[in-house]
């Protein structure tokens, strides 16, 4: 193998070439080679696609469609309560199915109607530079698996339930899709592993773990709080500071687990403004300048 599994990376590929699946010790769906088999399909799915044309439709099994059911159920009430007025109407906007796993095209074409982006299948964990850089081009990678049934509101990795719960209420806003290609111009213009490290942890701490402020009470805005059944029940509790890019770009995280410290905007306005600032900013001294380093993980 050319790499080792991880929780939130599985994906490996064969010295042939071949890409599979294999679950290290501790995933859900270590020891279900049915799930292991659909998987591989849909990983070939994503490698076989042609840039520019519609996501491949996949073949969802029953328990898929259990599992986006059981968890589209579970969250919306949370959502409701918890969510940004700017991301409940996106998702309002976005009219996603509860009662099926979607496929990934038609999703991107609502998305596409709404504020331009579109959804590109990846077989895995995309590098920095694709992923973040593609924001530029209106253009998000999504995973097309759902996570395992036996664990309906838990994933060691994004699937798409994530990527379409999560990032699909916030890319069907217009304001929140503005702030996702200044993301993507600002990677772009990164040059060094350093600052492109840099754009990605205030990404992480604003786009996927963000919140806001709304008539006095703490709001959802991140894609991961907006799709995780357990932080968005109790992001609360967390940790919460105001904005601050040095903080955010130093704060150690773990992608597998809750995170214990979150920032918070005081308006949206104010999120807008703290972002466009930094990615305006960014070159490709950035991350140097803020002391990040190119061993850093995470």
């Amino acid at each position: 193998m050319l790499k080792e599994p991880q929780l939130f990376d599985p994906l490996v590929r064969d010295l042939e070439g071949n890409a599979h699946i294999v679950f290290p010790p501790g995933h859900p769906g270590h020891a279900d080679a049915a799930y292991q088999a659909h998987r591989d399909m849909v990983v070939a799915a994503a490698l076989s696609h042609v840039p520019g044309t519609p996501p491949p439709d996949i073949v969802y099994t029953a328990q898929d469609h259990a599992c986006w059911q059981h968890i589209s159920q579970a969250l919306l009430p949370l959502q409701r309560q918890h969510a940004a007025r700017e991301a409940r109407q996106a998702l309002e906007d976005l009219a996603l199915p509860t009662d099926h796993a979607p496929q990934l095209a038609d999703v991107s074409w609502r998305l596409a109607k709404l504020t331009g982006f579109t959804f590109a299948p990846a077989a895995g964990i995309v590098p920095l530079a694709e992923f973040y850089g593609s924001l530029a081009d209106d253009t998000f990678h999504s995973t097309q698996f759902i996570r395992h049934h036996s664990r309906p509101l838990f994933s060691p990795e994004p699937d798409m339930v994530h990527e379409v719960l999560g990032h699909g209420a916030t890319l069907a806003s217009p304001r929140f899709a503005a702030l996702y290609r200044q993301v993507g111009a600002a990677a772009r213009r990164a040059e060094t592993r350093e600052s492109l490290k840099a754009v990605s942890r205030v990404f992480w701490f604003t786009l996927e773990y963000g919140l806001l402020e709304e008539a006095g009470e703490l709001m959802v805005y991140g894609a991961s709080l907006l799709s995780a059944y357990g932080e968005l029940s109790g992001f609360r509790d967390m940790e919460i500071r105001p904005l601050d890019v040095q903080q955010m770009v130093t704060q150690p995280y773990d992608v597998t687990s809750y995170q214990p410290v979150l920032f918070a905007a005081r308006t949206l306005d104010e999120l807008e403004d703290f972002l466009g600032a930094f990615c305006s900013g960014v070159d490709g001294d950035t991350g140097s300048r803020l002391g990040v380093t190119a061993d850093q993980k995470w």
